[in-house]
């Protein structure tokens, strides 16, 4: 079987693959990325049923607005002019809804548009209000890499590491609604009382804040286009690679192998998979037992049940905004249900297909759901993208789910039932088999303010030409992915001149 010789071979083709794929390959560096799945992507894939298209993981995108900092990092890599998006409501793209209060509760874009709309249900937590928005835009500014700022890389954030979310919120304002409404779409970064730091919430948010956006169509198309442009510097994205060996020599890893035999050699390698699956791919004792344990046992955020509902043509009017609900007074306790009360919260996302329709093809119900409740189907594994052949039993413990999660919603938006042509629904098992984790986990390893650098995981390894790019280096999201790209692309590199150039070329295009 031939061997194949390149500069940089990157496993995994989720975003972050893709996007150090595509800065590495506009270096002159020939790239090839494999992807053990038919679809590339990792969360950004879609699928479609009864001919609707669903995103499996990317509902919103947040920084996009012109000169925003995932504007100019996708701009720069030419994903920008392709991209078809959808601005969603500027005076609300997330609606808090909150037990029986019927009230919605508007999260605006623009900070002073954030606090004028929060104002009309609020009017006496201005200085609330203003003191929130200037603690997220502090606490954004001591990250240089995520202002495309180089210097201070690791320095200047280490005072924002430690302060923890529901302190930070609690002691901005006494309000408990105010206070709910604040972290109300927590979901986003799963929000654990007294642990999660206000760094991640404010990262996250800040960038919604700024901007947001849904890709009509799906969120395939950023994989798509990057892929494309890989391709058209010269490099290769190849699916149906399952690397099951980085063979390593010494302190450099030579080649990657594949289950069915073939090798791909390279004088850098990138991985895009789970820090500690990377590791369980090297057999050397360069990797010592204790760094892989404390890989292993490193917590993951909780992961999720979806249902994607067919609508009714024109049965339910399409919204350009997401809701989040919770029950009164369990906001800091979503991940904690039982049996009997779940789910504690949910989000609605409503995909778009064109600028232009009234009413919505289609809905996603999120909810949280602990990897334990799936474990007795740990043992199967699934081929294609929400499809399952797990048995009878799994198939009625979906139904037996989707049916009280609809319900839930139902209770909120009453006729939702009747608009239903059909559903289908995703575990845990499903991101576990499809993003390549553990657990399912939405958004990797859990960060904890006690001990920030417990959680940290750097780029480099012990295996002297092997770099980590992902969720798991940095925060989540295609934001938080992207900077992490960028980060390993500096360490790789030894150089932040990539940096400056991403800036330069908007430069240019301002003259």
């Amino acid at each position: 079987m031939t061997a194949l010789k390149y500069d940089i071979v990157i496993i995994g083709s989720g975003i972050g693959g893709l996007v150090c794929g595509n800065l590495l390959a506009k270096e002159g560096l020939r790239v090839a990325v494999l992807e053990k799945n038919k679809q590339i992507g990792g969360s950004l894939q879609t699928f479609a049923r009864d001919k609707t298209i669903f995103d499996s993981g990317v509902h919103y995108i947040g920084g996009l607005d012109k000169g925003q900092n995932l504007y100019q990092i996708f701009d720069y890599l030419g994903v920008m002019d392709k991209l078809k998006l959808q601005r969603m409501d500027e005076d609300g793209f997330d609606r808090i809804i909150i037990g029986n209060d019927i009230h919605e509760y508007r999260l605006a874009q623009g900070y002073e548009n954030f606090v004028k709309q929060l104002l009309k249900d609020f009017p006496e937590e201005e200085t609330a209000l203003r003191n929130y928005c200037k603690k997220v835009k502090t606490v954004c500014t001591k990250f240089p890499l995520y202002n495309l700022r180089t210097k201070g890389l690791y320095e200047e954030k280490a005072e924002a590491l430690t302060e923890d979310t529901r302190t930070v919120i609690e002691s901005l304002t006494g309000n408990k609604k105010l206070q709910a409404v604040l972290v109300g779409n927590n979901a986003l970064y799963v929000g654990i009382p007294y642990e999660t730091p206000f760094y991640v919430h404010a990262l996250i948010v800040n960038s919604y804040i700024e901007s947001a956006w849904k890709c009509i169509n799906g969120g395939s198309q950023i994989g798509k286009i990057l892929s494309a442009n890989i391709r058209n510097l010269g490099g290769d994205i190849l699916r149906h690679c399952d690397v099951q060996k980085i063979h390593v020599e010494g302190d450099r890893a030579i080649y990657a192998e594949t289950i069915d035999g073939r090798k791909f050699y390279a004088d850098k390698f990138i991985s895009n998979i789970h820090p500690s699956k990377t590791m369980e791919l090297i057999s050397s004792d360069i990797i010592r037992k204790v760094y892989r344990n404390r890989l292993r046992n490193l917590p993951h955020t909780i992961s999720s049940f979806l249902v994607h509902l067919v609508l009714k043509k024109d049965s339910f009017r399409y919204l350009k905004h997401n809701y989040y609900y919770h029950r009164e007074g369990e906001i800091w306790n979503l991940t904690e249900y039982n049996e009997d009360n779940w789910p504690l919260g949910y989000a609605i996302f409503l995909p778009p297909a064109s600028q232009t329709e009234e009413f919505a093809k289609a809905m996603t119900i999120f909810a949280y759901m602990r990897y334990d409740e799936v474990a007795p189907w740990q043992d199967t594994f699934n081929t294609v993208l929400f499809e399952n052949e797990r048995g009878e039993s799994y198939e009625a413990f979906k139904r037996y789910k989707a049916g009280i999660l609809i319900d839930k919603v139902e209770e909120r938006f009453p006729g939702l039932k009747d608009c239903i042509v059909s559903y289908t629904t995703s575990t845990p098992l499903s991101y576990r088999d499809y993003i390549g984790n553990y657990d399912g986990s939405l958004y990797g390893i859990a960060k904890d303010y006690k001990d920030p650098l417990k959680t940290f995981i750097s780029p480099r390894t012990k295996v002297q030409n092997l770099y980590l790019t992902g969720q798991n280096i940095n925060i989540h999201g295609v934001l938080g992915s992207t900077i992490s790209s960028l980060l390993t692309c500096i360490t790789l590199l030894e150089s932040e001149e990539i940096v400056e150039k991403i800036k330069n070329a908007q430069v240019e295009k301002n003259r």
